[in-house]
């Protein structure tokens, strides 16, 4: 009887698993397709690709993307370049204050976009000093933004290795920290790193509030501004955003997805090798 009810539920909670999955891409399609439409049709109802070809076309557009562009990936080294080695340490040495810095990374979740610039106004007079008036500059603002969310995927990779061990390892056999950063942490951190990476684009790539009040022409900014001339363009653009970031999310994963099967193919033969 046990046998007989067991493939029936695994059956069922196949079919339910599905159906979940059907709904969720049905609730996200529909409104891709929705905009695949509408930044296609033409007069009379026939399909006009004008949207898409002015794209590279329009120079305002063609700057905000350069730039959005520019800045989510000085974005994302930045953050990275912040964030890996101080984790890291963190780790490694200074474990008492490790709900210290989670409550200070998580804290821009918290506080609204608006608050945000208020405080951040008034130091952009010396940033501009400095750097010049430029819009790349939102790089440090956008640095704190993604924060709560590039520490969360790599604290999970960091949880997920033994960075003590692996650590010491390599510092008894005389590696600098430097050579554990770049030699050990981080091909162990690969598929983390990928993912803060890739969640850093995303958000720089759809902010519009700090771009916005701050006066700097983002992706965003643009696609807002060119809808109040150009419904259809502001549209195409959009919808390129979000499948370029889609693009994105599949080769993460196949890059994620290869790395482990490597690992998995390799793993049975190091028995055999040491047994040789």
């Amino acid at each position: 009887m046990a046998a007989v009810t067991r493939p029936a539920a695994r059956r069922a909670t196949v079919a339910v698993r599905w159906m979940v999955l059907g709904l969720a891409g049905v609730f996200f399609v529909l409104p891709l397709y929705a905009m695949l439409d509408f930044s296609t049709k033409g007069v009379g109802g026939a399909r006009d690709l004008s949207a898409w070809r002015a794209i590279p076309q329009d120079e305002e557009l063609r700057g905000a993307i350069v730039t959005s562009m520019e800045l989510a990936g000085l974005t994302a080294v930045l953050m990275l370049v912040l964030l890996v080695p101080t984790l890291t340490w963190v780790r490694l040495r200074l474990p008492r204050v490790q709900r210290l810095v989670e409550f200070l990374c998580l804290l821009p979740l918290i506080i609204p976009a608006i608050v945000l610039v208020v405080g951040i106004a008034p130091l952009y007079s010396w940033v501009t000093y400095v750097f010049g008036d430029t819009p790349l500059t939102l790089t440090f603002v956008y640095v704190v933004l993604v924060l709560p969310y590039a520490y969360r995927a790599l604290d999970a990779g960091l949880a997920g290795m033994d960075l003590k061990t692996l650590s010491e390892a390599a510092r008894s056999l005389g590696a600098s920290w430097t050579t554990v950063m770049l030699r050990v942490v981080l091909p162990n951190l690969r598929g983390a790193v990928l993912s803060a990476a890739l969640l850093s684009v995303a958000l720089v790539l759809g902010e519009f509030t700090l771009a916005s009040l701050l006066n700097f022409q983002t992706l965003q900014v643009a696609i807002t501004l060119t809808g109040k001339r150009n419904a259809a363009l502001a549209i195409a653009v959009s919808l390129a955003a979000l499948v370029f970031a889609f693009v994105l999310l599949v080769v993460l994963t196949r890059l994620v997805g290869r790395r482990r099967d490597g690992a998995e193919t390799l793993a049975p033969a190091a028995p055999t090798a040491v047994a040789a």
